[in-house]
């Protein structure tokens, strides 16, 4: 159940909602059977961060009445071994009461499609950014939280409203706070088992895996996290030789500089950003084990599969790089790719490049 949220002078009283037509059994199937592996949750919760940051700049964009707009956006992550907890935060556009217990009382209501659908019937000016910036848009990444957490406590506020804020605490118990600043703010209290995700070394090692890239500053304990910049986005002509080298550094793990790089865009079968590299040396022809595919598939800048097999042909594992996509097709989990026609076609387009 779903408690309302509450003015505070009547704090002991409270409001109650059903979920809406979902049930505990499906709480249980989206936080049990839809990802495969537990750690994805933090990238699914900096994505909701990021797209609430997305359309607090929207609003700004547009000349919104904004709640502290000098405010900087950004991603805030603290863990906290002793209490168990990890808390993610970002300073985006929060919700209201009424978007707090819709959003989260109602399994798979997107409010990132909620928001894509406002932008298609709204004038096209400063609307394009804002599209293609968001991630979200099945509305079950937020419940990936319970993978690990027995509690959850969501603490939001609206850019948009006159700066009251709300807490959903417990499960789905949901009070009012006083003190909740513009944006969300989620603390999860993490199960005996998963004590590991309120370890600073294994988060951090989990945002540079899958959100390494989001377009906003993701500080974990007070230091910045994602400082190497998605080179494949930019403009080839705006892109150093030194920063290419860095980055192919970093995403093949690599101390050799690369010997060759293939920067290009592509719009079919769907458009395509893609940077390659070729190593000036390879394990295997030292006689070291087989290398593994080395090419990553990314939507909008996250992480969907690391060294996907997909991509690209065997004979061509020494490549390293990345492909990123605003318009895949995706699996409800965001792990795979869910058309393999198109996924054929388009690693026919990769290769004949």
């Amino acid at each position: 159940m779903i408690t309302a949220l509450i003015p505070l002078h009547h704090q002991p009283l409270a409001d109650r909602h059903e979920f809406q037509a979902e049930t505990r059994q499906l709480l249980d199937i989206v936080t049990h059977s839809i990802y495969t592996d537990k750690e994805v949750f933090v990238r699914e919760l900096i994505s909701n961060a990021s797209d609430a940051l997305e359309k607090f700049r929207h609003h700004q964009a547009v000349g919104a009445t904004l709640l502290t707009p000098e405010v900087e956006p950004k991603i805030v992550i603290t863990t906290d071994v002793a209490a168990n907890t990890l808390t993610i935060e970002d300073t985006g556009v929060g919700m209201t009461k009424e978007e707090l217990v819709a959003n989260l009382g109602t399994i798979a209501r997107s409010g990132s499609k909620a928001f894509l659908e406002q932008l298609k019937t709204e004038a096209p000016t400063e609307t394009t950014a804002a599209a293609t910036g968001i991630i979200g848009k099945f509305g079950v990444g937020f419940y990936s939280a319970f993978m690990v957490a027995d509690k959850v406590e969501v603490y939001s506020a609206s850019a948009l409203g006159d700066g009251s804020g709300h807490v959903c605490s417990g499960t789905f118990e949901v009070r009012a706070v006083a003190d909740a600043g513009r944006g969300s703010k989620i603390v999860m209290h993490m199960k005996e088992a998963c004590k590991d995700y309120a370890k600073p070394d294994r988060v951090e090692s989990i945002i540079k895996k899958y959100s390494n890239f989001v377009a906003f500053p993701i500080l974990l304990n007070g230091t910045e996290v994602n400082v190497v910049q998605a080179l494949w986005t930019k403009d080839a002509r705006d892109v150093s030789d030194d920063q290419y080298t860095d980055f192919y550094k970093f995403i093949a793990n690599a101390y050799d500089d690369p010997l060759y790089r293939l920067h290009f865009k592509a719009d079919a079968p769907l458009e395509l950003k893609t940077l390659f590299f070729i190593g000036s040396s390879h394990t295997e022809k030292f006689g070291y084990a087989r290398l593994e595919p080395g090419v990553s598939l990314y939507s909008r800048k996250v992480l969907i599969e690391r060294h996907s097999p997909d991509i690209l042909p065997d004979w061509m594992r020494f490549v390293r790089g990345v492909v990123d996509s605003e318009d895949l097709p995706l699996s409800l989990s965001r792990e795979k790719m869910q058309d393999s026609r198109l996924l054929a076609k388009m690693k026919d387009v990769l290769t004949r490049r």
